[in-house]
């Protein structure tokens, strides 16, 4: 079946609004508005209060939750700064309805038109699949933070950022199978070393997530060492009852993990790389290679700077538009490597 342009462009544009969605996600946590909105409607919520009357029964009700309680109680927290975090949350969700209607309209609508072969039937189906399931993911982490303690779980943020993440990896997998639908020789080598690279980056990835769940980028600013001069702080210690638990839920122990496999993603780039200079590449693996490489070191950079200054919204939100990127030139350079 000859590649349909318009089914390339359906799936891209899924990629561009799944970035954009991930960018805002990231706002909404940085500005501290994922608890702004206490349920989930399918329809209700598609447009915000649209009368003063409804904004101030969204804020009463907002009222009755631990963040309010607990913190913007005690901020002289007004309308006007509810209305503020609540568009974030709002505007992410909204977001979320329209790669819906963006994934499920033309996805019938190729159908009808007999535009999609039966593989690409099959990976689709996998992709809408893929979506509700965030959707429910993203509810699943936000409910986390509406009972005793006015924070989301760590564990399920870096759940639903990291599926995000694979969901989009994987509808830009599927749309340059159609971009490339000739099939070659894998260079195995160099597909088995950019098969872990990817593993890594999305350990990284989740570890990004436990950093930002538990707020543990505003400690040990730092760097090379964390705190005192410190490669291995003594607080990594002293948080938990055991390593493992240091590890996973310590704020010390999280960063630790994350500044120091930063390490692990930049050799295993650079290898990659090294290795890459030893075969005919074409022009497509080659620049996926190359782009590879210096997205890393502008994310590495990128991190010791947002660790640096405390992580202020802009260097935090581009530490992780940074990682969206470096996410794509891995699946793109994989891709290549692999078909």
């Amino acid at each position: 079946m000859k590649t349909n342009k318009s089914v390339i462009y359906w799936l891209l544009s899924g990629c561009v609004l799944l970035f954009i969605m991930v960018t805002v996600g990231g706002i909404t946590r940085l500005t501290n508005s994922g608890l702004s909105m206490t349920d989930w409607h399918l329809i209700n919520d598609t447009f915000p209060p649209m009368s003063e009357e409804k904004w101030v029964e969204a804020f009463e009700e907002y009222k009755k939750y631990p963040e309010y309680q607990l913190i913007n109680k005690h901020k002289d927290f007004q309308l006007d700064d509810y209305k503020f975090i609540f568009f974030w949350e709002w505007f992410h969700r909204f977001i979320g309805r329209i790669i819906g209607m963006v994934f499920i309209i033309p996805f019938v609508y190729f159908l009808i038109k007999k535009k999609l072969d039966a593989a690409t039937i099959k990976k689709c189906i996998i992709l809408l699949g893929m979506g509700a399931f965030q959707g429910f993911l993203g509810w699943f982490m936000v409910a986390s933070g509406l009972k005793d303690m006015p924070d989301v779980s760590h564990f399920r943020l870096a759940i639903h950022l990291t599926f995000a993440f694979i969901t989009f990896a994987y509808t830009l997998w599927v749309a340059l199978d159609l971009i490339y639908p000739e099939r070659k020789s894998p260079i195995v080598e160099l597909r088995k070393i950019a098969r872990i690279a990817l593993v890594i980056l999305i350990l990284q990835i989740i570890y990004g997530g436990f950093v930002a769940g538990l707020n543990a980028g505003l400690i040990h600013n730092h760097w090379p060492l964390m705190s005192d001069g410190q490669f291995f702080h003594e607080s990594i210690r002293l948080e938990q009852s055991n390593l493992l638990l240091s590890f996973t839920e310590g704020k010390s122990g999280v960063q630790f993990i994350h500044r120091t496999f930063a390490y692990v993603v930049v050799g295993m780039i650079v290898f990659l790389f090294i290795k890459s200079r030893k075969f005919a590449l074409d022009k497509a693996q080659d620049n996926g290679v190359k782009t590879l490489l210096v997205f890393v070191f502008i994310q590495f950079i990128l991190g010791i700077f947002t660790l640096l200054f405390h992580v202020p919204l802009w260097l935090g939100l581009a530490h992780q538009i940074m990682a969206f990127f470096l996410l794509t030139a891995m699946t793109f350079t994989l891709h290549r490597f692999s078909k």
